[in-house]
């Protein structure tokens, strides 16, 4: 008897230990086909007073469908357990277990009133400042003799030589000029006419002088040096010793740096933030950690369609001539938030384009799918408008992954739920002709069904378990409850001999 009792409680620890493997498995494990088995011997699956219900099976591959009795797959997996209060919902709302929380390292926050962060970023380049550029482009025809600022980037100052040229135009007035200078100096009082000649000769000759930029008298007849307007650096240098140039032709091209534009690509969204006037802060590669203050000038009327964003100009000053055209610059344009709202991190919202979710803790491990309505996006944490309040607990990482599992449960949700609504039940009197456990089935003949319409026949129905049939003997008279589970499926829920009081109470069928 000893080792005979010692047999048994080895067996019973075993059979505990398993259970509690399955219980924590989630039910993928051996103990699903045990329970098949004990469904099989009694008439529902044994569950003590401090277990939970189970609701029905789902498939374990997450397929659309479910068993009210435990059963395998195509594959031989036993289909999992769904219990009381884990059941799918039309919120979404899904439970985890406390080992599966922290199987796929979910972490949770509290939503806070905080003011976001809401600057606008965008990335841009130098660019010189277009109101500061100057062609000196001479107005008449001639040859560039001389070069005094020879080469490209070359820095010059205003009134500094820049080339002298040879041409016949200027030799022509500058010497009617003389001429007519001469003549109205020496002419005597009595030749009022010659000097009044003189005169306007000469004052047509400064007009075109003056037309061609060309100071009157400046330099010999027959040369004049070009000067820079502008303090800057020469862009552009056409110019070349000999060469001939046309009355336009622009020979030098000097920008002014001591200003210069930014010219930042801010997307479509962020454009009703940015304001004319409201200060900037631009930071360059170049020159790490140092940033340099500009103002929104201007921002451009056109969009571009490829990225989604407008061009803005940021004007900032460059008196040590640091910021260079083509640099990449990093500005942010605006960098207070508004008054101070709801906020949850960047990392809770599920954002699917047509509308944003959070995840809320409810507590013992369910989480429920709440739509939000947001405002801001700061570098971190996101404006709530609607839909949360101060204080409520919401998944922050993991959140994608409880968000499938919501999404599953409530697909079926949406397939068990009509199943259910969608069968009939039907009451009937007869007899059973024969029994076939190994299909689930039998033989009925029953008396006729007025609500199907049906007459007294002989057919197959099918089994809702084994042991509808429990003590039921071929040829006795009964009455059987049976579901219509649709494409032609009738299935016997429950049978009842008829005895005395049974045929009294169920005569009206």
């Amino acid at each position: 008897m000893r080792p005979m009792g010692l047999g048994l409680t080895v067996v019973a620890i075993a059979v505990a230990a398993a259970g509690g493997y399955w219980a924590g498995s989630g039910g993928h494990g051996t103990p699903a086909a045990g329970t098949e088995v004990a469904a099989a011997g009694e008439a529902a699956p044994a569950q003590g007073s401090g277990e939970r219900k189970i609701l029905y099976y789902r498939n374990p591959m997450g397929l659309p469908d479910t068993s009210p009795v435990p059963k395998k797959d195509s594959m031989g997996m036993d289909y999992i357990p769904v219990y009381e209060g884990d059941g799918p919902d039309d919120t979404g709302a899904v439970k985890v277990s406390p080992a599966r929380l922290q199987t796929l390292g979910v972490k949770t926050a509290r939503a806070e009133t905080a003011v976001v962060d809401a600057a606008v970023r965008a990335v841009g380049r130098v660019e010189v400042d277009e109101r500061r550029i100057h062609d000196v482009a001479p107005r008449f025809e001639g040859w560039i003799e001389r070069l005094f600022v020879s080469a490209t980037g070359d820095p010059v100052k205003k009134g500094q030589a820049l080339f002298s040229v040879y041409s016949p135009e200027l030799v022509s007035a500058q010497q009617e000029l003389q001429i007519a200078e001469r003549l109205s100096t020496g002419a005597s009082a009595g030749e009022a006419e010659a000097v009044a000649g003189a005169e306007r000769l000469a004052q047509a000759a400064r007009e075109r002088l003056r037309n061609w930029n060309v100071a009157p008298g400046k330099g010999d007849a027959a040369r004049v040096i070009l000067s820079s307007p502008v303090n800057g650096v020469v862009l552009e240098k056409r110019a070349v010793e000999g060469m001939r140039f046309a009355p336009g032709t622009a020979i030098y091209r000097i920008a002014d740096l001591s200003s210069v534009w930014v010219l930042a690509d801010v997307y479509e969204q962020d454009l009703a933030r940015v304001k004319v006037g409201e200060t900037a802060q631009v930071t360059l590669d170049a020159y790490p950690g140092q940033t340099f203050d500009a103002r929104v000038a201007y921002v451009y009327p056109t969009l571009n369609a490829a990225t989604r964003t407008t061009p803005v100009r940021l004007e900032l000053a460059n008196p040590d001539g640091q910021l260079r055209p083509g640099m990449f610059a990093h500005a942010e344009l605006a960098t207070a938030g508004r008054s101070p709202q709801v906020t949850v991190p960047r990392s809770a919202v599920i954002d699917s384009g047509e509308r944003q979710v959070v995840f809320v803790v409810q507590g013992e491990g369910r989480f429920k799918p709440q739509e939000v309505k947001l405002g801001q996006r700061g570098s971190e944490r996101v404006e709530i408008l609607d839909g949360l309040a101060e204080g409520d607990e919401v998944v922050v990482a993991a959140n994608f992954l409880i968000d499938a599992e919501s999404n599953l449960k409530a697909a079926l949700a949406s397939f068990a739920e009509p199943q259910a609504a969608a069968a009939k039940v039907y009451e009937a009197t007869g007899n059973i002709e024969s029994i076939d456990l190994s299909s689930n089935s039998v033989s009925m003949t029953h008396d006729p069904i007025p609500d199907l319409q049906w007459p007294a026949m002989t057919m197959d129905f099918g089994l809702d378990n084994a042991e509808v049939t429990a003590g039921i003997l071929p040829g006795e008279p009964i009455w059987f409850a049976f579901e219509d589970r649709g494409d032609g499926e009738f299935v016997i829920t429950r049978i009842e001999k008829m005895d005395g009081a049974h045929a009294a109470g169920h005569g009206g069928h």
